[in-house]
């Protein structure tokens, strides 16, 4: 299980990474009937993007309060890759605990070590095994630990893992979970840079997925139209079936149908979208965020 030598580890990643503006990520194309995968369906990766909302005191909303809501919901939906946003060291262990010793999880705090909130990397070992992986910050010294030189409100960061499927014939693809600022749009629009220039160094011949808070609305921000023009595609838009529209920022106030969507799955073409939901879940009316997890069924391709 992480322990503060295990989350801070690295692994020699830094020469993989590009520093030229890159061409589209892929030019394979999506497949729109999902009865050309059924031959894989049972292989299907069940991913998840949660804005966790940190581990906070205040009431009515506090993690204590809102953790067996949490737990519930992890429970019942039987991921295999979870991207989780500011989740807090002690809070994140806690979900482990939930989640039953099948599951491990990879982050580092922003801040360094165990301190600040997470982009942890939440994963089922009976499916998923990670080869490699790294962090880097969204800032003009990515290297740099707890680095904001874009004047963001907060620190901001990247975790990302290169994943071998277990099931579906060792078939590796990439893993990256970020949460983008929610003060300066110069620092998302910035931050959605250079994620988009770093994944031109990864392994192109792999298939990737992109889980985050982006802090800015599907469709009408300038960050969106960055991520999706260097080639990747919003599963929400390719998926075969889809759920209720629900916005994905509650605030645990009552939830807005076709609100603005901030949380995204994304991918590269050919990984093929069976379903995406936006998960309305609540235990005893007690939400388990102030966000509400973003879900897609997959194959990687």
């Amino acid at each position: 299980m992480p322990n503060l030598s295990r989350i801070t580890r690295r692994m020699g990643l830094k020469s993989a990474f590009a520093v030229t503006i890159p061409a589209p990520l892929s030019s394979t194309a999506l497949a729109a009937d999902p009865a050309s995968a059924g031959e894989r369906q049972g292989e299907a990766l069940r991913v998840m993007s949660f804005n966790l909302r940190y581990a906070n005191t205040a009431e009515p909303n506090s993690w204590a309060a809102r953790r067996p809501a949490m737990s519930a919901l992890l429970q019942r939906e039987g991921l295999h890759v979870i991207g989780t946003q500011e989740g807090l060291y002690q809070q994140l262990r806690d979900m482990e605990a939930d989640l039953g010793a099948d599951y491990d999880w990879i982050g580092t705090g922003r801040a360094g070590g165990s301190r600040g909130e997470f982009m942890a990397v939440f994963y089922d070992t009976r499916r998923l095994a990670p080869q490699e992986y790294d962090h880097f910050w969204l800032s003009d010294t990515p290297e740099t630990i707890g680095s904001n030189t874009w004047g963001g409100g907060s620190v901001r960061m990247v975790t990302w893992v290169r994943f071998r499927d277990l099931v579906d014939g060792d078939r590796e693809f990439y893993f990256l979970n970020t949460h983008l600022d929610n003060r300066s749009q110069k620092a998302r629009a910035r931050g959605a840079a250079l994620i988009v220039q770093r994944l031109a160094g990864l392994d192109r011949s792999l298939p990737l997925v992109v889980t985050g808070d982006f802090n800015a609305a599907a469709h009408k921000n300038a960050v969106y139209d960055t991520l999706l023009g260097a080639g990747l595609v919003d599963t929400w838009e390719t998926a075969a079936v889809r759920g209720e529209p629900y916005g994905t920022f509650h605030g645990y106030k009552p939830l807005t149908r076709d609100g603005d969507r901030i949380d995204w799955i994304l991918a590269t073409p050919g990984v093929r979208a069976q379903l995406a939901s936006i998960n309305t879940f609540s235990l005893n009316g007690q939400f388990p965020s102030d966000h509400l997890p973003v879900q897609a069924t997959l194959i990687p391709g």
